[in-house]
């Protein structure tokens, strides 16, 4: 397992042979032959009473990264984060010569963390990033596109299979709650992603309020899949096999309040009288945002909000 953290200047820290030995054989063990963040970019290590370790490089920080947790990447602002994940990303993608490679990202939050677009962010930086350092293409020929987002709002569960459910007005009224969206066919998905390297998967339209089908294709091309959604990371029924699928799975960790601040201006945005908005929160979103919560557990990284407005 390679994982590159430090500088190679660092001085030792002072460690009796267990204590090496259980750093060597349990640090990030997910993570093999991954850096966290490119040799380049060195971060230095602080210790502090506790034994916690905590490496800074300009705003960025890596918190309370004990033996058995998780990384969490906290920066002064998004436009940081999306770099710094980008750059961690390409050379996964350059580094494979297998024509179906696939290098998945389950990218999970609740609603309003910015999911949708921080996967966007993400990979149009993967992209650039491929363009500009990528040795086979010279100036007059565009680089093929190496990293993709794939939305799980294409798995959404239709209006009239939501209509022909026992409560169809509950449904309804519930839609976006892990059992309005059909994860077999996400999982079948993927499945097939992962199996044959390329494959066509449906998008949402917010103003039909339906899936469109093969919408989305994912070719031999892309090399990076940011799969983004609410539910990647439950660990029951058919949502934990899709978890297993990951190579990697994120978490945005956001304050809850904010977040629901977020989906009202949302609700607003779209039409809905701020009463009903509220009702909505209250009745749905809110209780989705605390079971994806919980989930945040399984995650590999947690990658800390930043509210632009301050």
């Amino acid at each position: 397992m390679e994982v590159s953290l430090f500088s190679t200047s660092c001085k030792t820290l002072k460690q009796s042979p267990s204590e090496a030995l259980l750093l060597q054989r349990t640090w990030f063990p997910k993570w093999n032959q991954v850096h966290l963040f490119p040799r380049k970019r060195a971060l230095r290590p602080l210790v502090d009473h506790t034994g916690v370790l905590t490496w800074k490089r300009n705003h960025l920080q890596v918190l309370n990264c004990q033996l058995k947790e998780v990384p969490i990447i906290e920066a002064g602002c998004m436009d940081e984060i999306y770099n710094i994940l980008a750059e961690r990303l390409v050379p996964i993608a350059a580094a494979e010569s297998n024509p179906n490679f696939k290098h998945i990202v389950g990218l999970c939050g609740p609603p309003g963390a910015g999911k949708s677009t921080l996967a966007s962010r993400v990979a149009t930086r993967v992209n650039e990033l491929w363009a500009q350092k990528s040795p086979c293409f010279d100036s007059q020929v565009e680089s093929p596109e190496v990293a993709i987002v794939l939305p799980m709002d294409g798995f959404h569960l239709y209006r009239h299979q939501l209509d022909a459910m026992k409560d169809p007005e509950e449904a309804h009224a519930r839609r976006g709650a892990p059992w309005t969206f059909d994860p077999e066919r996400l999982l079948r998905c993927l499945t097939n992603l992962r199996n044959e390297g390329s494959v066509y998967a449906p998008s949402f339209n917010h103003g039909v309020g339906d899936p469109v089908e093969d919408d989305i294709f994912v070719s031999l091309q892309h090399k990076v899949v940011i799969v983004e959604g609410n539910y990647l990371l439950l660990d029951e029924d058919v949502w934990r096999d899709i978890s297993s699928i990951f190579d990697e799975k994120w978490f945005i960790d956001v304050d809850i309040e904010k977040s629901m601040q977020r989906v009202l201006k949302r609700h607003v945005s779209t039409g809905k009288p701020p009463d009903v908005a509220k009702w909505r929160i209250d009745y749905n979103d809110r209780p989705n945002a605390e079971l994806i919560i919980k989930s945040s557990k399984n995650a590999d990284l947690i990658i800390k909000s930043v509210d632009s407005s301050g």
